[in-house]
């Protein structure tokens, strides 16, 4: 795990920094904590970077159509990239 910004106080914890707290907080695995960094990554990605935060449902939607259709992804693991995004 590398942390490419000094730190910095006045700072606030880029988007992936904050999920990685939450998922610490929660004591959930490793593991866990990178598929969910991961599947969050890739929404982002398939969204032209626009922030988490200015997208909705229907580009949540669009992503998981995305995933079953043009990448053949299994029903499972959806469910898994719907709760990250």
């Amino acid at each position: 795990m590398s942390d490419s910004h000094p730190a910095d106080p006045e700072r606030k914890p880029r988007l992936l920094e904050q999920l990685r707290e939450a998922i610490r907080y929660k004591h959930y695995s490793y593991r866990t904590e990178q598929a969910y960094v991961h599947w969050v990554r890739r929404f982002i990605l398939f969204c032209g970077k626009r922030h988490p935060a200015t997208l909705g449902e229907a580009e949540i939607t669009r992503f998981l159509n995305h995933l079953a259709v043009d990448r053949q992804v299994a029903a499972a693991t959806q469910v898994g990239s719907g709760r990250a995004a």
